[in-house]
């Protein structure tokens, strides 16, 4: 999540007057010293640069393996893997576009790729983030009912096309939700310092009133992201509580260190972002005050997430790891009992609650890995 967001002062009318004033494009002398002083500030621009990089070495590839070893690799394609190529589909997207935006901030906040190319990556990140959070609480879900209330997950029916079906949904909901970025013209010409910013000032009127930024800000930082955080403790509050009584030390132990990952990728890189979002536009709307630079510094943690996920999900898994020496021929000694291993239980699935406790993170996929197909 890269996009930034910055009201200038001087681009706010009168609070009384917002619902009865709409802004067009607004001349860089509108621009308070406070703003100007922000885009002149090279180092934190290189700094924030150098973030995105470290994550794009890392994304592209740990996303990209995932992506393999999930689509080709991974049967059957359960819920909880259908929820994870989305997952890691969207970051993989943001890592690929994190060119465009790495340069942008060399640049010094200077756009140079058109008004379609901003609003297109502006939507991209924003995206990326809110589905993130979304797909991570249907893995937890799904996960609930497959270790708390088996016997209802065993009746339930066509779980793979409500997997897809809530995927799409997804989507459709986040990309409603972001409408107005899509719609509008997000660059802004400094001519003082010479550079066109890509969502660093956004126009008041984007939204035609006060009440429409209220909705906006409450559907992206409450509907989108306090509630799924809420659904999601209060699973994996089920889920430890649940294996407390019925499973294994070792596997209270996976499941208490994937529900602290998930919920520390909560906490880390989603709570930050979107509680300086919803603090700094409400001190610039209310109060003409900015949050801008701390919001602007909590931008790299929700990026992170897109980095972060492959580490979560899969490489904390001792089963997976050993798959996936196996697939890359760098453990021949892992070779052994690999048709056995095609049937054993895995991170995610919880196909084995209909038996038995969650064993090895309660899951039921195998990594396949045909012989004669690995090269």
């Amino acid at each position: 999540m890269v996009t930034k967001l910055l009201i200038s002062a001087r681009s706010m009318p009168e609070l009384n007057l917002c619902a009865q004033n709409s802004l067009g494009m607004l001349n860089s002398s509108q621009l308070d010293n406070a703003t100007l002083a922000i885009f002149m500030d090279k180092t934190t621009s290189r700094v924030v640069s150098v973030v995105y990089i470290i994550i794009f070495l890392v994304n592209v590839p740990g996303n990209g393996i995932s992506l393999w070893l999930l689509w080709f690799r991974t049967h059957p394609k359960t819920p909880s893997i259908i929820f994870m190529i989305n997952l890691t589909l969207t970051d993989l997207a943001v890592g690929l576009a994190l060119p465009l935006q790495i340069v942008y901030q060399f640049k010094g906040y200077n756009w140079t790729y058109g008004s379609w190319t901003c609003s297109f990556m502006s939507v991209l990140f924003y995206a990326n983030m809110y589905c993130s959070i979304l797909t991570m609480t249907a893995i937890s879900v799904d996960r609930y009912l497959g270790i708390v209330r088996p016997v209802q997950f065993r009746e339930m029916k066509r779980r793979k096309e409500c997997a897809v079906i809530g995927c799409v949904f997804m989507w459709a909901i986040v990309l409603i939700v972001l409408h107005p970025l899509q719609t509008t013209d997000l660059t802004y010409e400094v001519n003082s310092l010479n550079i066109t910013t890509c969502f660093d000032v956004l126009k008041k009127d984007m939204l035609p009133t006060l009440k429409d930024w209220a909705i906006f800000l409450f559907t992206l930082s409450g509907i989108l992201f306090l509630i799924p955080f809420i659904i999601t403790v209060i699973c994996y509050i089920c889920i430890i509580h649940k294996l407390v009584k019925t499973s294994k030390t070792t596997q209270k132990g996976r499941a208490l260190r994937l529900a602290f990952s998930v919920l520390s990728v909560f906490v880390i890189c989603f709570t930050p972002n979107n509680v300086l979002l919803l603090a700094h536009a409400v001190r610039r709307l209310y109060y003409n005050d900015s949050l801008y630079m701390a919001y602007k510094l909590s931008l790299s943690l929700s990026c992170i997430n897109s980095c972060l996920d492959p580490f979560i999900y899969y490489f904390a898994s001792k089963e997976f790891r050993r798959k996936l020496r196996l697939v890359l021929r760098l453990d021949v000694s892992s070779s052994e009992g690999t048709r056995a291993e095609l049937h054993r239980e895995s991170l995610f699935s919880a196909r084995s609650t209909n038996q038995a406790p969650m064993d090895d993170e309660g899951a039921g996929v195998s990594i396949s890995l045909r012989n004669d197909s690995v090269q």
